[in-house]
C-alpha cells in the first residue's frame, strides 16, 4: 500500500511499547464517561489500519463494557488502547505517539457529552450519543 508507514510510541514509563500502521493518521476524541473516568478527560486515539495494533511489555485490558476493552501498561498505568470486543480492533492512544503520530482531528464520540471546560474547536464530525452507540453497541433485538 502505498503511504501506508508504521508508527511507534511508549507509554510513560517506557515498558510498553506500541506500534502500528497508519495511511491517514486521523484523530478521534471521545466524551464517554467512561473514557473521561479512565483518562481524566477525553480519550484520543490514532486511527489505524485494522490488526496491525502490536504491543509488548507489561499491558493488560479492562473489560469496561460488553462492547468495549481498555488497555493499559501494568507498571505506570498508562492508557494505551480503547477496543472493540466483537471485532478485536484496537484503537490506539495518540499520546504514546510522538506529535500525536500527526494526525488531525476528524471526529468526536459522544460529543454530546464533552464537559464545557474543554470542547474542541475546529471543524470536524461530531457524533452524539444515540449515533455513538448505533455504532459501537451490540443490537440487543
Amino acid at each position: 500500500m502505498s503511504g501506508t508507514k508504521r508508527i511507534e510510541g511508549r507509554c510513560l514509563c517506557g515498558a510498553v511499547t506500541v506500534s502500528a500502521l497508519v495511511e491517514a493518521p486521523n484523530l478521534r476524541a471521545c466524551h464517554c464517561e467512561m473514557c473521561r473516568k479512565h483518562t481524566s478527560g477525553m480519550f484520543i486515539s490514532v486511527s489505524t489500519l485494522p490488526g496491525s495494533v502490536e504491543a509488548t511489555g507489561p499491558y493488560t485490558s479492562f473489560p469496561s463494557s460488553a462492547w468495549a476493552e481498555r488497555g493499559f501498561c501494568q507498571t505506570c498505568g498508562s492508557t494505551l488502547w480503547y477496543g472493540t470486543v466483537a471485532d478485536g480492533v484496537r484503537h490506539p492512544s495518540a499520546g504514546l505517539f510522538e506529535d500525536a503520530a500527526g494526525g488531525e482531528m476528524t471526529l468526536e464520540f459522544y460529543a454530546d457529552k464533552c464537559p464545557q471546560g474543554y470542547k474542541l474547536a475546529g471543524e470536524h464530525r461530531k457524533l452524539t450519543t444515540e449515533e455513538t452507540e448505533a455504532l459501537f453497541a451490540p443490537n440487543e433485538e
